[in-house]
């Protein structure tokens, strides 16, 4: 099969190779995938760039990058319903703690990790579900319905960001976001945001009380918890929730701990690779409604060929992307 690999962890360009792997096989409880897409994300970029940890000295010769992609099921192993041959699905942690990830024309995995897709929703559309949406879905929903509620998206033009402001508008919130330039809220706008907070040309704990006439907001999804937790923790309502699930900016970031805890304030992360079952599950069941009615939009910055890893890898460097970034295969 084609794939794309890296062996040691570096920069895009001195690392990945193009060619040739031997197939997998499925084995007992697996389902063999025929990728049509592979979605690129920032973790992904992360990791083969070696800025997380577990890539150097994890006893694999080869890495076949990337977690999230969708195809149609091309074998299955034992114990798995031979019916679910010639099946459209999406992926998820295709890359998580294994060697083999969506990246190549073939993968095997556990059957669970491949979810059906609906006949509304195609490839690409498939591809973007496993981390930015499900991670959307994550930070937003465990604490309770946000109907009614005024909710914080930080980081307004991101891929998690735009899909959890349409998750939050279509629950009945009220949704609030960050963004740094005039063309990000419009694009954050198009996803259903009601206010668009510059943060380079606004204070942000102003302008969150003042767009919310002074109450301030229910329910924070942060994408740069150390950057942002002050502001946050000033403008949270009492018995609110602030769900971060990055901080790159400030990795160890100092807690205003007397701050939340007098407002009973929830504080949880969030790592979209760990999700229990439930959640998991509750995640899966409602993408699985959004794809089968079109009620999510999908936003896609570039869809490329595998001979273009190279490059999409430093698109998403760049920080200028709008969406996903997809390899067709």
């Amino acid at each position: 099969m084609k794939a794309a690999w890296y062996e040691r962890a570096g920069p895009a360009q001195d690392v990945l190779t193009i060619g040739d792997l031997p197939d997998p096989v499925a084995g007992p409880g697996e389902v063999l995938v025929r990728v049509a897409v592979s979605s690129v994300h920032p973790s992904d970029v992360k990791l083969r760039a070696g800025g997380r940890p577990g890539v150097d000295g994890i006893g694999y010769p080869l890495i076949v990058p990337h977690s999230d992609g969708a195809g149609t099921i091309e074998a299955v192993g034992v114990g798995v319903d031979p019916g679910r041959v010639g099946q459209r699905v999406w992926l998820w942690n295709g890359q998580w703690q294994r060697s083999h990830g969506t990246c190549a024309e073939l993968i095997a995995l556990p059957e669970k990790q491949a979810v059906p897709l609906p006949d509304a929703a195609g490839f690409a559309d498939g591809a973007c579900m496993g981390i930015p949406a499900m991670t959307a879905h994550a930070c937003l929903f465990p604490e309770g319905s946000p109907n009614g509620k005024t909710v914080l998206v930080t980081g307004g033009a991101g891929v998690v960001s735009f899909y959890a402001i349409q998750m939050a508008k279509a629950a009945g919130a009220r949704v609030l976001t960050t963004v740094s330039s005039d063309e990000k809220a419009e694009y954050a706008r198009s996803a259903g945001a009601d206010h668009a907070i510059n943060y380079r040309q606004e204070n942000l704990v102003e302008a969150i009380m003042a767009v919310t006439d002074g109450h301030g907001i229910d329910h924070a999804i942060d994408l740069e918890f150390g950057y942002n937790i002050n502001a946050v923790a000033e403008t949270i309502r009492p018995n609110g929730a602030i769900v971060g699930y990055g901080s790159a900016a400030i990795r160890e970031p100092a807690l205003p701990f007397y701050t939340l805890m007098f407002k009973r304030v929830t504080l949880r992360t969030e790592l979209v690779y760990l999700l229990p079952d439930a959640p998991r599950a509750e995640g899966i069941a409602y993408l699985t409604e959004a794809l089968s009615g079109s009620t999510l939009q999908h936003a896609v910055s570039a869809e490329m060929p595998l001979e273009s890893i190279v490059e999409a890898h430093e698109l998403i460097e760049t920080g200028t992307r709008r969406g996903c970034v997809l390899i067709t295969l």
